[in-house]
């Protein structure tokens, strides 16, 4: 067997996230370790760690800086020990007292059942103090030039341990100490083998470098009572079961991954009234893409934000899934549902999201918005600057967390910080109406590396930079690689890839996010999808209906309206093709409580009605419409029997719709056409999609038109083509060169 007992700050929850991981299930799975905390905080504090999930909770609790003995899964003390202590405690309202009339220092307004400890400058002279505890018959324990316990004397860490491992009847040969400041010595003066963690303080490392049975560590915290393991005969089986576990070994030269996102890597629901979290239902893949990045071991923290629940307590901390993502902790942010509503519902929807869309008539600035979005996004920053490991990559992602980087480089400027915007972003002109884009700029130029979907948003950004501050381009980089360069809205031929500012380099990235193939391609497998298809291209003969699909979010950036108006002027120009087409639209109603949605809702609905009503038949009806949020296996089977993706946003920062389509079509060896958006931002990736300008009804029809009346072998071809980039360029793909770009950026600067 083996008995642990460990300080607390900088030791057993010091270190690196993996290495905490790997020490916390060598402990929780091996029942012949027993587990004492030894801590200088007061019980009180200790309490809420008994809770988390992570942490194993320990046999025995020695807090107060030793003046505290109890059982750690009941809380009684442990009566003989804590007795002799009681005996030997002066008052410690006269130490008090006394103490403060002599020196100046502090009182700590902490919990102190069983202390007496203060705060001190290391400049104070002690030298009245230890007067003071040897009138009492008390000792004096200072820590890091900051604290000082007074305490009875011959109380300590080492001798209430010593009790404890007495009491236990525990052979002395099989105790392991471990600590990190100099209130730690008594543990190592009991004889006891000990480690040294690193990063420790220099005090204690002197006075600890002459004992035999001491070992000091290389690595902090965990990461050195793992050493110990190995260095110690005694334990060494330990430290072999740790190596064995391969889910839990580091990965050579990789820093941690914290993803920061609004949203968690689950969703909650309500069963039999008690809320529970599911996997994710988002079809998207991004969030499946991003967990793809710790499945083999890489350390890593998920940060994201979730409403309050009464009726279960916030768990700060917890594994995902150990099996697959053996290192991934998620770190929730608990906020109430009325924060978060204004937050993200309320100011980023109507500020923010019509001015990036450049439907500036519709943005609304308020003030007070502002400063919540402020307190929200610092929350944001502190919860990483506590969680990161030294050195860690931080991937931020979208706009509504824009001002985290301000907050984040003055708490932890050792981490690099990586944003990623899955919306489009503006021009000049259109940015710099946001009355607060001086300080979203500011906050950007913060990170290390800032990337887009295309290379046109990088440019903008680099317009808006123009306006706001000088910079130095250092390097460019042609985008015709990846992405169409002219004849399209979107394109340009180059785009900026690394810039100076104030002495220090920026890299900038296209990286437009792709399909989870993956996920599709097991949809398609399955014998329902496959009898579907199959009995879907059994009607298509000559003269068969044609659908146009159409799958989109309520929204007036995606242009909903314009669209349905549009098809109604085709049907009235092309009256061929009544009865011969029809336009499934699926529209995804918003969240709940977004009103500024209301009204291009109902206007849908109304154009709608009136054309369905104007053209249909006994037997065919022209639009079929559906205000509501389908299964992706539904919508897989739609990409699947559909003739042409009608795929028409006013402005779209990417549109993944467009490239499931290809994705779909392209593993069944389809012949559907795709109609695309000159503003959805993937026009510039699909050179074989027939792009349309969604503000020409015009253009809007013809499109549509070229589409109905392309030959099956050409659209084939096109299909063909475009499946190839998509396939290449997927979900993993994206995820995989954002965190290279990041890993790049303090090699190149």
């Amino acid at each position: 067997m083996m008995l642990l007992a460990t300080d607390l700050d900088g030791t057993f929850l010091g270190g690196n996230m993996e290495n905490r991981l790997r020490l916390y299930r060598l402990i929780k799975q091996h029942p012949d370790i027993q587990l004492v905390f030894v801590t200088g905080r007061g019980l009180e504090s200790v309490i809420p760690l008994l809770n988390d999930p992570l942490i194993p909770r320990p046999n025995y609790i020695i807090a107060d800086v030793g003046a505290t003995v109890v059982n750690g899964f009941t809380l009684e003390p442990i009566a003989t020990i804590q007795g002799d202590i009681e005996e030997r405690w002066p008052s410690t309202y006269a130490i008090r007292a006394k103490v403060m009339e002599v020196a100046a220092v502090t009182f700590q307004e902490v919990p102190q059942q069983r202390r007496c400890s203060f705060f001190y400058d290391g400049d104070v002279n002690l030298d009245p103090v230890y007067e003071v505890a040897k009138h009492f018959d008390c000792d004096i324990i200072t820590s890091v030039d900051k604290y000082l316990d007074v305490l009875p004397r011959g109380v300590n860490k080492g001798s209430t341990l010593k009790a404890l491992v007495e009491h236990l009847h525990v052979d002395q040969e099989d105790v392991l100490v471990a600590g990190d400041t100099l209130n730690d010595l008594a543990l190592y003066e009991t004889g006891y083998k000990g480690v040294v963690v690193g990063q420790a303080e220099p005090a204690l490392l002197e006075k600890t470098k002459a004992y035999a049975q001491v070992f000091q560590a290389d690595e902090a915290g965990a990461g050195g009572i793992l050493e110990a393991l190995s260095e110690f005969e005694r334990f060494k089986k330990y430290a072999a079961l740790v190596s064995k576990r391969k889910s839990a070994q580091p990965q050579k030269s990789s820093n941690q991954l914290v993803m920061v996102y609004h949203r968690l890597p689950f969703e909650q629901e309500v069963v039999n009234g008690k809320a529970i979290r599911v996997s994710p239902k988002s079809p998207n893949g991004i969030i499946p893409s991003l967990l793809g990045l710790f499945e083999k071991g890489r350390s890593g923290i998920w940060i994201g934000e979730e409403v309050q629940q009464k009726e279960r307590p916030v768990v700060p901390n917890e594994l995902i899934d150990e099996d697959k993502y053996a290192n991934l902790v998620a770190a929730t942010i608990s906020l109430p549902k009325a924060d978060i509503d204004q937050f993200y519902r309320v100011f980023s929807k109507e500020a923010f999201w019509p001015t990036i869309f450049s439907f500036v008539d519709k943005a609304k600035f308020n003030h007070d918005d502002w400063e919540h979005y402020l307190k929200i996004n610092r929350i944001f920053a502190e919860r990483i600057a506590k969680e990161a490991d030294q050195d860690a990559l931080v991937w931020i992602h979208e706009y509504n967390l824009w001002m985290v980087p301000a907050y984040l480089k003055s708490l932890r400027p050792d981490l690099r910080i990586g944003f990623f915007h899955h919306t489009s972003f503006p021009a000049a002109d259109i940015f710099n109406i946001i009355p607060w884009r001086k300080e979203i700029i500011g906050s950007l130029l913060l990170c290390d590396f800032i990337s887009f979907h295309i290379p046109r948003y990088v440019e903008n950004f680099i317009d808006v930079l123009r306006s706001h501050t000088p910079f130095k381009v250092l390097k460019k980089i042609n985008a015709a690689k990846q992405f169409l360069t002219y004849s399209c809205a979107l394109g340009v031929d180059q785009m900026t890839k690394v810039i100076e500012i104030d002495g220090r380099q920026v890299r900038l990235g296209a990286q437009p996010v792709g399909v989870n193939m993956q996920k599709v391609e097991g949809i398609l497998k399955s014998a329902d999808m496959r009898k579907k298809i199959d009995a879907s291209r059994a009607k298509k003969t000559d003269g068969a209906m044609q659908t146009i699909l159409s799958v989109e979010r309520l929204d007036y950036v995606k242009g909903p309206l314009e669209k349905i108006q549009a098809f109604g002027e085709f049907l009235e120009e092309y009256p061929e093709y009544r009865g011969k087409v029809e336009l499934v639209n699926i529209c995804t109603p918003p969240s709940q409580g977004m009103k500024i949605y209301d009204d291009i809702r109902d206007e849908v609905h109304r154009a709608v009605g009136e054309i369905n009503g104007r053209f249909a038949t006994m037997d065919w009806v022209p639009i079929q419409y559906f205000y509501r949020s389908l299964q992706f296996e539904e919508v897989v089977g739609l990409y699947a029997t559909s003739d042409i993706a009608w795929i028409t946003p006013l402005r779209d920062g990417l549109n993944l719709v467009a490239k499931e389509y290809v994705a779909v079509q392209g593993m069944i060896e389809g012949d559907g056409a795709l109609v695309l958006s000159e503003f959805a931002g993937a026009s510039v990736e699909l050179p074989y999609a027939i792009l349309t300008n969604p503000y020409d009804t015009k253009s809007m029809k013809e499109s549509l038109l070229k589409g109905l009346l392309m030959p099956a072998d050409e659209r084939a071809a096109r299909i063909k083509r475009l499946y190839d980039q998509v396939k290449n360029f997927d979900i993993h793909y994206w995820g995989r060169d954002f965190v290279k770009e990041l890993e790049k950026t303090r090699k190149d600067g």
